[in-house]
């Protein structure tokens, strides 16, 4: 199974990605054939970056459940309700 379609099953979600060029930690926005394109998350303010796409070959490590990324969505959301 390529990480293309193991990534499906996490659209939406956030993560961290290790690639070739660097690392961040975002929310998963769309999967294609041989791109991930994901919204990046500036870890000292909470924010959205930007989106970078990232060709799936270079891709090292992806990083779902670990306590730094539940950190993030909690202070995300909390940021978004207030």
């Amino acid at each position: 199974m390529k990480l293309a379609e193991r990534l499906n099953s996490f659209k939406n979600q956030y993560m961290f990605i290790r690639w070739a060029m660097g690392s961040s930690y975002g929310k998963l926005v769309n999967i294609g054939t041989d791109f991930v394109e994901l919204e990046t998350v500036d870890t000292e303010t909470m924010t959205a970056n930007g989106v970078l796409m990232i060709n799936s070959q270079l891709i090292f490590e992806v990083s779902v459940g670990s306590s730094d990324i539940m950190r993030i969505v909690a202070e995300v959301c909390m940021k978004r309700e207030g």
